[in-house]
């Protein structure tokens, strides 16, 4: 049986019933993340789409690293943007996140009930060695 790692599990509660991400198998899978905001605390996604991309990867990098991987493992990702108009913007910051390659992409229109204009999940190595 493999062993599975969850990493950022909820409250028990929570409206958002899913964990940052899980590793098995020598993979680390991340859950969908917009940048973070929180205007109590003074933390804005961004004005615009592309600091939305940066501030969103920040996230992703954040949580990979947690499991002890990072941008440059991603094999897999998902980008979701809520406006077809943002996709030019968009491409433009994240290629700036992968200057050593770009890993296979799916990008899909969503709908959230946030604000977030992008959203990222995607599929890394779980280890700098792997």
């Amino acid at each position: 049986m493999t062993d599975i790692a969850f990493l950022g599990q909820p409250e028990p509660g929570s409206t958002r019933p899913f964990s940052a991400a899980t590793i098995a198998g020598g993979l680390v899978f991340v859950s969908g993340h917009s940048a973070p905001h929180d205007p109590a605390r003074g933390i804005h996604r961004g004005e615009t789409p592309a600091q939305e991309v940066r501030n969103a990867l920040g996230r992703v990098a954040e949580i990979l690293a947690e499991a002890g991987s990072g941008l440059d493992q991603v094999v897999q990702m998902t980008m979701l943007i809520t406006d077809p108009a943002d996709y030019a913007a968009c491409n433009a910051e994240y290629v700036k996140h992968f200057p050593n390659g770009l890993p296979a992409r799916h990008t899909a229109r969503f709908g959230v009930p946030t604000e977030a204009r992008v959203a990222f999940s995607c599929i890394a190595l779980a280890g700098r060695d792997a």
